[in-house]
């Protein structure tokens, strides 16, 4: 039927645009086109891809008259919980599918509400608010991503996970010497206030976050008129895991970077 309606609109709209003395004629077959155009673009009921973190609302749209299965991408379905009224023609039903760890959604005839409303935990620990809106005829289907799961998955596919935390903190920073990204951590760039440690100002440009160390670049420069050794004692926090240095020795008015890595929890 949809074809229907494309191939008659473009044809219309050709036998219009071809009376080239009448205006009007060639502006009704340029709307004829237009619309055999938004007809052909127009998906009927596509897969829904949605990214949602943990706690957060999933707004979609459920099938009036079919089945509507609902994928946690990476993760799975551990239950879903919903309000049951007893009255057939306001509750809908859920089917959870052990094997993918999906659920299908269905509603009966004469269903009266204009929305589904219910909360999903998946096996990874999320909780998920879904309101999926009623409309259509036809089956449909529900992509949700979970940005977070990224990154668990990253941590644990790094050789953090292999190695101890000194080696750890090593790659760490290499990675930031690097000015790079390392898998596992969430990396910012931020210009914390400086501060002044006797005649240095030091200030953090910076951070490597991850699930068990934390990584800082300082920036460090000489105010003062003679030049400084530098070493872990003068520009890290009793604590640091690891601390390296580019330029040890800092002449008046220089400037040098610095790479501290620490446990989280620490300081």
């Amino acid at each position: 039927m949809m074809s229907a309606y494309v191939i008659g609109s473009a044809a219309g709209g050709l036998a219009f645009l071809s009376r080239l003395q009448c205006f009007a004629s060639r502006m009704i077959g340029l709307l004829l086109l237009g619309l055999a155009m938004l007809l052909i673009s127009a998906p009927a009921f596509a897969d829904q891809n949605i990214v949602a973190a943990d706690s957060a609302q999933v707004d979609c749209q459920a099938s009036a008259k079919d089945l509507t299965r609902i994928s946690l991408v990476e993760d799975e379905f551990a239950s879903v919980s919903k309000i049951s009224t007893g009255n057939p023609t306001e509750d809908f039903s859920v089917v959870n599918e052990p094997v993918r760890g999906d659920i299908y959604l269905s509603v009966p005839d004469g269903f009266q509400k204009g929305a589904l409303s219910f909360f999903g935990t998946s096996k990874r620990g999320y909780v998920y608010k879904f309101l999926c809106r009623i409309t259509g005829d036809q089956a449909a289907q529900i992509f949700v991503t979970n940005p977070a799961i990224a990154r668990e998955r990253a941590e644990e596919n790094s050789p953090q996970g292999k190695i101890g935390p000194q080696d750890a903190a090593v790659a760490l920073m290499q990675a930031m010497a690097a000015n790079g990204s390392a898998p596992g951590y969430e990396m910012r760039q931020r210009s914390l206030r400086p501060v002044y440690v006797g005649t240095l100002k030091v200030q953090m440009i910076a951070e490597y976050r991850g699930a068990d160390l934390t990584g800082k670049v300082l920036r460090i420069e000489n105010k003062g008129a003679a030049a400084i050794e530098l070493n872990e004692a003068t520009v890290a926090p009793s604590g640091t895991l690891a601390v390296s240095i580019a330029e040890p020795r800092l002449g008046p008015g220089k400037i040098t970077t610095a790479y501290l890595v620490s446990q989280n929890g620490r300081p």
